[in-house]
């Protein structure tokens, strides 16, 4: 049987580190604060989407004990050169889906925003969305009550 060697899982990373990348956001299934669904290999799109932002930062990362990346997975630091470790931070702003609840995010990959919209601009509700592209990852949390005066940032390794 074949199997993705790490240097292919690499070549992967640095395939979807190419493309466009938008974290999205949503309410999910307020039946989750009772019980958290676990997230499926087969979703393609988020249970009630918000909006999406545009990744801050797309880099490469290796584990390391002492490293300054912290996430739920472990310590890593960056890497100059590509591994089968992503790294990304995606950064929301104050006034971004200010009075909603977050249960989940989706990185979407090759999302297709709208063509008339003001230079810059780094968020963008599902009616700005022409195609939502392909969900690479998906994860549901406890709710997050959002408030104009918080400003929300994500930042997690995706390991291929």
């Amino acid at each position: 049987m074949a199997v993705l060697t790490t240097s292919g899982r690499t070549a992967v990373a640095v395939a979807i580190a190419a493309r466009p990348l938008h974290l999205a956001w949503g309410n999910g299934d307020p039946a989750w604060d009772a019980e958290l669904i676990p997230e499926s290999l087969e979703a393609t799109a988020l249970t009630s989407e918000l909006g999406r932002v545009v990744a801050a930062v797309i880099g490469y990362a290796v584990p390391d004990p002492l490293g300054p990346i912290e996430v739920p997975t472990g310590f890593y630091r960056l890497s100059e050169t590509p591994t089968n470790h992503l790294l990304l931070r995606c950064d929301y702003g104050y006034p971004d889906a200010a009075d909603q609840v977050i249960r989940e995010t989706g990185l979407f990959m090759d999302s297709v925003i709208a063509d008339d919209l003001p230079p810059g601009q780094r968020y963008f509700t599902p009616a700005e969305v022409v195609d939502p592209g392909n969900l690479v990852a998906i994860e549901h949390f406890p709710p997050v009550i959002r408030t104009p005066l918080n400003r929300e940032q994500f930042e997690f390794v995706l390991t291929l």
